[in-house]
C-alpha cells in the first residue's frame, strides 16, 4: 500500500494534483492496482503522518519508540468498514451521495445494521465506531441533524430507490414483483400514519402504522411505503403498479401477492397496464369452484395439477405437511376440551350441591373459543358431561386441509405450471424480510418518530440496513456464522490512533485476527493499513441523567 500522486495541466495555465490512498494486489498472474481512499483534500500534515505510518507498517514497535510519535487507542474500525463496503458494493452509498446529507443517511443506515435505536443512540454509536473516518464526514453533527435528514431522505425517496435499483438492476429489469404488507405497532399515539386496524402482531389496543414492500424475483426489496394503520391490503396495491410501471420503467411485468392482496379490482388495475398476476383464492372460492365441476378433489395431491377455466390458469396442490399441522390442531383442541369436561366431571363428583349447567356452560364456552362447535358437542348424562363427535362434519371440515390454489393470467407459453407455483411460494422471501425488519436483527420497532417525512424516512432506512444485512448473511452463511455474530466479531478490530508532535494524525489499523480474516475474505473486502484521522464533532443534545436515585 501506497500513496500516488498525479498532477495534470489545465487550460488555465494551473496545475492539479489527485491524491490516493493505493494499494497493489495479484489477479492470476497479472498485478493491479485499486484506491482504497481520495486523500486529495487532506492537510499535508495528514498526509505526512500516513506515510510515516506505511513507511513502519512492518515495524510498529519501532515506530512508537521515536519520541514524536504519539499511540492511543483508537475507535473500532472492523465492523463500520465492513458495513460501509458492503453498501457501496450495493449502490446505496453512491444512491445517496457524497455531500453532507447523503453522509450522514448513509451513517443511518449503517448505524440500523450495526445497532439499532434511536436517532440519539445513533450519534452516541459514532463515539465508539470509527463512522466519520471511513464515510469522510468531517462536519459535526447531532440527534437533531439525523432527524432532519430523515426528512431529506424521505422527500428524495423515489429517486433514491430509482438510483439504487438501476445499480443492482442495470443489466435487466425483472419481469416479476413480489408485493406484501404488514403492520407495525406504535407504543404512542401521536405518529401521522397511526391508526387502530388489523393487528399483525397481536397487540390489542395499540395504533399502528401500514408497511408495504415491494421486492424483486429474487426476494430483494426495491421500494417501501408507509400507510395509516387502517389502510386494507387490497387498498395499498395501486401505487405498486403504478411505480413498476413508471418510476422504475418495466413491461410484461407478472405482480404476485397473497390471497388478500389480488382480488378483482386489482386484476382489472394490472390489465390496463398490461401487466399479468399470481395469487391464490380462498378456501371458499375452491368450494365454489368445486361445486360448479371445474375441479375434483382428486386433483388435490402432493405433486402440482393444472386446469384452465374462462382464461384462468388454476394450480392445485395439496400439502401432506399442512394437512397433518391442522389434523393434530384439532386433535390438540380436543384433548384441550376433554380435560376441561373431565376436571369438571370431577367436580361435581365431589360437590353434589354445584350445579350441572354451570359446568355445562363452561365447557360450551370453550368449544366455542376454539372455534370447535361444527364437529364437538357436549351434553349431559346424569350428574356428568360426555363429549359427542360429529365425524361428517368433522370429515367436512378436514375436506380441504392442506389443499391450495393458485391462479395466473400468464399464458403457458410465458410460465409453466411448476415456475408458476414456485414464483408463489417466493413470496416467503417478503415474509422474511418482514421478520428481519420488525421482530429480528434490524427491529423497526420501537418508532421513536411522528412525523409523515420522519416515518417514510425510518422505514427507508430500515429497507435499505436489509439489503445489507441480506448481502452480509449470503457471504457468511458458509462459515456457520449469523450476522449478529458476524459483526460482533468485526467491532473488536480497532484500530490504534497515531499522533505526530506538530503534525497530523491517522488511524493505523492493525493485523486481523483470523476470525475477522475469515469474515473479511468470504465478503472479498480488504482493510486499508491506515486512514486519514480529523477530530469531527459529534455531539448529543439530550445528555444522560446527572442525578440518579439512590439505590
Amino acid at each position: 500500500m501506497h500513496i500516488a500522486r498525479a498532477r495534470w495541466p489545465s487550460s488555465n495555465g494551473k496545475v492539479y494534483e489527485s491524491i490516493y490512498l493505493r494499494e497493489s494486489y495479484r489477479e492470476g498472474d497479472r498485478v493491479r492496482k485499486r484506491n482504497i481512499a481520495n486523500l486529495t483534500h487532506c492537510d499535508p500534515q495528514e498526509l505526512a503522518a500516513i506515510e510515516l505510518a506505511l513507511t513502519h507498517k512492518g515495524n510498529l514497535a519501532a515506530l512508537g519508540s521515536l519520541e514524536q510519535i504519539h499511540l492511543r487507542q483508537g475507535l473500532s474500525v472492523g465492523a463500520v468498514w465492513t458495513v460501509h463496503a458492503t453498501a457501496r458494493r450495493l449502490g446505496i452509498a453512491q444512491a445517496l451521495g457524497h455531500d453532507f446529507a447523503g453522509q450522514l443517511a448513509l451513517w443511518q443506515v449503517l448505524a440500523r445494521v450495526l445497532e439499532q435505536g434511536s436517532r440519539l443512540s445513533a450519534v452516541r454509536l459514532a463515539h465508539v465506531h470509527a463512522a466519520c473516518d471511513v464515510l469522510g464526514i468531517r462536519r459535526g453533527f447531532d440527534e437533531n441533524d439525523l432527524y432532519a435528514n430523515l426528512t431529506w431522505l424521505s422527500r428524495h425517496q423515489a429517486i433514491l430507490e430509482q438510483r439504487v435499483f438501476a445499480t443492482r438492476r442495470a443489466a435487466q429489469a425483472p419481469q416479476l414483483f413480489l408485493y406484501d404488507v404488514t403492520s407495525s405497532y406504535l407504543e404512542g399515539t401521536h405518529n401521522a400514519f397511526g391508526a387502530y386496524g388489523y393487528n399483525r402482531d397481536g397487540k390489542k389496543h395499540k395504533m399502528q402504522i401500514v408497511i408495504g414492500l415491494l421486492c424483486d424475483e429474487h426476494g430483494e426489496p426495491v421500494s417501501t411505503e408507509v400507510f395509516r394503520g387502517n389502510t386494507r391490503d387490497a387498498a395499498t396495491f395501486g401505487a405498486q403498479v403504478q411505480k413498476a410501471s413508471q418510476r422504475f420503467g418495466c413491461a410484461r411485468v407478472t405482480f404476485v401477492g397473497d390471497r388478500g392482496m389480488i382480488k378483482s379490482g386489482q386484476v382489472e388495475e394490472l390489465a390496463r397496464v398490461g401487466f399479468h398476476y399470481i395469487t391464490a383464492i380462498t378456501k371458499p372460492q375452491i368450494d365454489t369452484l368445486l361445486r360448479a365441476g371445474v375441479f375434483q378433489l382428486a386433483l388435490f395431491e402432493t405433486q402440482v395439477c393444472e386446469v384452465e377455466h374462462d382464461g384462468v390458469r388454476y394450480i392445485l396442490r395439496r400439502n401432506p405437511q399442512r394437512a397433518a399441522e391442522l389434523a393434530a390442531s384439532r386433535a390438540d383442541k380436543q384433548a384441550c376440551v376433554e380435560r376441561l369436561r373431565a376436571e369438571r366431571n370431577g367436580y361435581l363428583a365431589a360437590h353434589l350441591r354445584a350445579q350441572v349447567a354451570t359446568a355445562l356452560r363452561a365447557v360450551r364456552a370453550k368449544i366455542a373459543q376454539l372455534q370447535i362447535a361444527a364437529w364437538l358437542q357436549v351434553e349431559v348424562e346424569g350428574r356428568a358431561l360426555k363429549l359427542l363427535v360429529n365425524q361428517a362434519a368433522l370429515d367436512e371440515v378436514a375436506r380441504l386441509d392442506g389443499c391450495y390454489v393458485i391462479k395466473t393470467d400468464l399464458p403457458v407459453s410465458a410460465a409453466s405450471t411448476q415456475l408458476v407455483h414456485e414464483r408463489y411460494k417466493a413470496l416467503a422471501e417478503v415474509e422474511q424480510a418482514f421478520r428481519t425488519c420488525k421482530t429480528a436483527h434490524l427491529e423497526t420497532r420501537p418508532i421513536y418518530v411522528r412525523t409523515p417525512d420522519h416515518t417514510r424516512g425510518h422505514v427507508l432506512v430500515v429497507m435499505l440496513a436489509y439489503l445489507i444485512r441480506r448481502e452480509l448473511s449470503r457471504a457468511w452463511t458458509a462459515l456457520d456464522v449469523t450476522v449478529e455474530e458476524g459483526l460482533t466479531q468485526l467491532q473488536t478490530l480497532c484500530a490504534t490512533e497515531m499522533t505526530v508532535d506538530g503534525g497530523g494524525n491517522c488511524l493505523r489499523i492493525p493485523e486481523p485476527s483470523a476470525p475477522v480474516r475469515a469474515l473479511l475474505k468470504a465478503l472479498n473486502i480488504h482493510l486499508p493499513d491506515a486512514l486519514p484521522h480529523a477530530e469531527t464533532p459529534v455531539v448529543t443534545r439530550k445528555k444522560l441523567p446527572e442525578r440518579r436515585k439512590p439505590r
